[in-house]
């Protein structure tokens, strides 16, 4: 809100200050050119004239000087007209008020002449002076002015997206996760169903051979059964 303020404050400063450089040019009479000047209606007149009785600086004084006398009207009043066509309406202010000081010049101004090719010149300074500086400072302005809560509310930072998408299918590999359906290969677990070797972790069956200190045990638990059975079987006979 303060730099909005603070941007048409300076405008409105510049206008004024801009008016009163430009009534002075123009508007300053000249009684040794009164003699010499006279009106031009036919864009290209004055041009011509000043490639051809005019040395190259005195043409680019001339010429020159109404093309710099334009450039503030396409800096400052786009800013201060509506965003809307903003371009078109710089436009047409310029050539209206340079219209009316051409008129006033021809009118009241002792040695001063309307002059049509002053009006082109003078809008084809304004037009170039938008493009370079009037656009760029215009349309900060109006972003200003229709959301000015970008310079006192802070943008929410992105949330950063997770690594892998979830999509919702099983994908018929283990990969770590539930994925709510059985994946195709084991997984480690037991399957209920017997392997032919003991691997350590019981499968539901016993296996056709034994290993290890389990199957010595066995043996001598065999051995034990059958001793008893045969010395039961001597006391009987």
């Amino acid at each position: 809100m303060l730099l909005q303020v603070t941007i048409l404050v300076a405008v409105i400063l510049a206008m004024v200050g801009f008016s009163v450089v430009l009534a002075k040019v123009t508007l300053t009479p000249s009684p040794a050119s009164e003699d010499l000047v006279t009106s031009n209606l036919h864009p290209g007149r004055s041009l011509r004239q000043y490639a051809e009785d005019y040395t190259f600086l005195a043409a680019c004084k001339q010429g020159g000087g109404n093309l710099v006398l334009g450039m503030p009207f396409g800096v400052l009043l786009p800013v201060l007209v509506p965003r809307r066509l903003r371009m078109i309406r710089m436009v047409l202010l310029t050539v209206l008020v340079i219209v009316v000081v051409e008129l006033v010049q021809g009118a009241l101004v002792a040695g001063r002449a309307f002059d049509i090719d002053d009006v082109i010149l003078n809008t084809a300074g304004a037009l170039f002076g938008y493009l370079v500086l009037g656009r760029r400072l215009s349309h900060r302005y109006h972003v200003l002015a229709a959301e000015p809560w970008r310079e006192t509310v802070p943008v929410p930072a992105r949330r950063s997206k997770p690594d892998g998408p979830r999509t919702g299918k099983p994908t018929g590999k283990a990969t770590g996760k539930a994925t709510g359906k059985p994946t195709g290969k084991p997984t480690g677990k037991p399957t209920g169903k017997p392997t032919g070797k003991s691997t350590g972790k019981p499968t539901g069956r016993p296996t056709g051979k034994r290993t290890g200190r389990a199957a010595t045990s066995w043996t001598r638990v065999r051995q034990d059964v059958r001793a008893r059975l045969t010395r039961g079987r001597d006391r009987k006979s």
